[in-house]
């Protein structure tokens, strides 16, 4: 079979060629003689137009003229002198149009003649009639001097129209010609390029075929990575979910046991220092001091602990609800910061998970501003709509490029998974110099 392909190669392509050179001489030779017959035919087609709109206008002028002649009155003079203006035009029109033909020319110059001869004939009558020689302008008038201009205008006009007409029929004739031989070469030469064609087709069908067993091959591999794809993306978004769950269990687990171990042994030593003092009152004034000191670490001791208990698990959100967490923590962190932070917050219904994922995303990004930021004043917002609530976290620091941040920035990355894991949609809108704004909508509970 290969050994039969070269020569069967070899003889359709230049069959093919040949095919399509003979086509495109039938059709440019089909094309030259289907526009020159086009041509004369629009040139016959004008020439006839013009001369019955000559016809018209003779008409036209003697209509004015009868009309002045018997009335008398100038308005018929008018439409009389604008049909003699239009006569001269459209004979020299019809004069370019019978140059090139001898015998025509003759012919038109005899109908020019007539016509010359008629517009002599009303001019001399309009005249006679406006100088008031009534007996001269009627006698003209009831002779039949101006019918046999006009007839003669009529006969040799349907003369001109007569070749004209042939004209057209010939043009027609010579078209239709050239169709039926271009018709009779196109089909001859579509057989031969049909019959390369099935030559070349027969020799492209196994590389065809081939070429489609190989592209259903790697479009099941591609549908099997794309699965597995899909697959591997839930299951790490399962597991991120799964290790952020487990986080904030081991974040409350902890926090409980700090509150309860940590500040118990704490709220003791505390109470065991207050006993000392009281005994020791003004017998041992360095002790006393010492156990002032003591008080005072103590103390600061237990503040440091309620502050890592609820950064680990904020109690206020099971017992104040999600808009005084998000005071106590604008309020806390404006301690820390000395910034000045701005809150507008609705209250929203929402579940315990949903309430911790609003409270961990203003909590990150206010750390992220305090980190990064350079900002002197934030803003977050809460607000309550139909069927979603939006939270807004922005800022006036130096910003940053958004389309900068690399997949190392493991803040952005969680926020955006632990909101879009409770069906919600993040965004993050930066320019350097703008400050940064982050946007996170999230569905109510229906």
């Amino acid at each position: 079979m290969k050994k039969l392909s070269i020569p069967k190669m070899a003889i359709s392509l230049p069959l093919a060629v040949l095919a399509a050179a003979i086509l495109i001489f039938i059709n440019e030779a089909s094309y030259q003689e289907s526009t020159e017959a086009a041509a004369r035919i629009e040139e016959a087609q004008l020439t006839r137009g013009a001369i019955n709109k000559l016809l018209q206008q003779v008409l036209n002028a003697e209509t004015g003229q009868r009309g002045f002649l018997l009335t008398g009155d100038p308005r018929y003079l008018e439409p009389y002198n604008m049909a003699t203006a239009e006569i001269n035009q459209n004979l020299d029109t019809l004069r370019q149009l019978f140059t090139p033909y001898r015998q025509q020319l003759d012919e038109f110059d005899l109908l020019s003649r007539h016509v010359s001869r008629k517009l002599a004939e009303m001019d001399l009558s309009v005249r006679m009639r406006k100088d008031g020689n009534e007996d001269a302008w009627k006698f003209v008038l009831t002779t039949d001097v101006g019918k046999e201009h006009m007839d003669a205008i009529r006969d040799q006009s349907s003369k001109l129209a007569s070749n004209s007409i042939q004209k057209m029929e010939q043009g027609q004739a010579q078209i239709q010609k050239t169709l039926q031989l271009a018709r009779i070469g196109v089909a001859i030469m579509a057989l031969a390029g049909l019959l390369a064609f099935y030559m070349y087709l027969r020799q492209t069908k196994a590389l065809l075929d081939s070429g489609l067993r190989e592209q259903e091959s790697l479009q099941r591999e591609r549908d099997f990575l794309e699965k597995q794809v899909r697959e591997r993306t839930a299951n790490l978004a399962e597991l991120a979910t799964h290790l952020q769950n487990v986080r904030e269990d081991e974040r409350g687990h902890l926090a409980r046991e700090l509150h309860d171990e940590l500040g118990a042994l704490l709220t003791a030593a505390k109470l065991d220092v207050a006993r000392l003092k009281s005994r020791l009152a003004g017998q041992f004034p360095e002790a006393h001091e010492r156990l002032e000191h003591l008080t005072a670490t103590l103390n600061n001791g237990i503040a440091l602990k309620r502050r890592i208990v609820e950064d680990l698990r904020p109690s206020s959100l099971s017992h104040l609800g999600l808009v005084a967490s998000l005071e106590i923590l604008a309020r806390e962190f404006e301690e820390r910061s000395g910034l000045a932070i701005t809150t507008d917050l609705e209250t929203a219904d929402l579940g315990g998970s949903a309430q911790l994922t609003v409270y961990r995303l203003v909590q990150e990004s206010l750390t992220n501003i305090g980190k990064y930021a350079e900002a002197s004043e934030a803003t977050i917002s809460l607000h309550n709509f139909d069927s979603y609530i939006l939270v807004e976290v922005s800022d006036n620091g130096k910003g940053f490029q958004v389309s900068s941040v690399g997949a190392g920035s493991h803040g952005l990355a969680g926020m955006r998974h632990r909101v879009e894991a409770a069906g919600g949609r993040l965004t993050v809108t930066s320019q350097e110099g703008r400050g940064t704004r982050i946007s996170a909508v999230l569905p109510l509970p229906s």
